[in-house]
């Protein structure tokens, strides 16, 4: 079995604790696909407190045949983005990256190329960025369901390591176990996931801060509980009092809508909460 790449080994927690919570904004999405497979993605988001809105526009383009994918975005920053990706072309579970970036407004440049490589027990990457010297590295290797993946980034300029993060987990049926240390081993996050039954989703983590000992551990509990096919509800609350609800219901065939709200219940009598709605349109 292929394990995830670093990135992704917490995702089943890390989804059910931040995906669905519109937080203090509005958002609208909107994705089509044209009859030969050029798919156009449309996504906005307005501050609620602000008004601020910030949109974008993102074409991609996918030739199977040739494993090529190619995607282009152009957003309210005057940031326009290309990316091309051959998977599979020059070896079994190689896929290579290309990607840049310009403002229009400014002297804002990127140009990076990416390098993923998969196959059984084993995903590793290497991101190199060619304007601003650094590579970012990062290796997952899996056996009976035991994950050990690290991560680092090394800046050629200064010949300094500037990021070291490590996991170990456990990935069962139905359940995840992991247990991260990020910054130089200075940040642990321990996290766990389970599917309880067809319909309830649970999770955990608790964060300590090694170099702030004073602030003592912070715990989050998270749920999901599917009401029907086409409608779920989710909570969250962490040690600190705050509260996140949220429901998400499939309108109709292609269209979603999710509304969310952060209380703080140590605070309820202020101006504190946060509500939030994002409407999904998918054809």
């Amino acid at each position: 079995m292929i394990p995830p790449n670093y990135s992704d080994i917490c995702k089943p927690v890390n989804d059910l604790f931040g995906k669905d919570y519109p937080f203090g904004a509005v958002k609208l999405e909107v994705k089509t696909t044209t009859a030969n497979g050029v798919s156009f993605t449309v996504n906005g988001a307005q501050d609620i407190k602000s008004g601020a809105i910030i949109s974008e526009l993102k074409t991609k383009y996918a030739d199977k045949v040739n494993g090529l994918t190619y995607t282009e975005s152009w957003n309210t920053a005057n940031l326009v983005t290309g990316q091309v990706e051959i998977a599979n072309k020059f070896a079994k579970g190689l896929k290579v990256e290309m990607f840049g970036s310009t403002a229009l407004n400014s002297t804002k440049r990127a140009l990076r190329s990416k390098i993923a490589y998969q196959q059984e027990n084993i995903f590793a990457r290497a991101n190199i960025d060619a304007l601003n010297p650094a590579v970012t590295a990062d290796v997952t290797v899996s056996r009976d369901g035991a994950l050990v993946g690290a991560e680092f980034a090394y800046d050629l300029n200064s010949g300094a390591v500037t990021k070291t993060n490590s996991t170990l987990g456990y990935a069962g049926p139905d359940y995840l176990i992991t247990l991260q240390g990020n910054n130089s081993l200075n940040l642990f996050q321990l996290a766990f996931y389970q599917r309880v039954t067809k319909s309830v989703e649970a999770g955990a983590r608790a964060v300590y801060d090694y170099k702030n000992p004073e602030g003592g551990v912070s715990a989050e509990l998270a749920s999901k509980y599917i009401l029907d096919k086409d409608a779920y509800v989710k909570a969250k609350v962490d040690n600190a009092g705050r509260l996140g609800l949220s429901f998400t219901q499939l309108v109709r065939p292609g269209v979603k809508l999710s509304l969310a709200g952060l209380f703080d219940t140590a605070r309820l009598q202020e101006n504190t909460h946060k509500l939030g709605a994002a409407l999904t349109f998918e054809a």
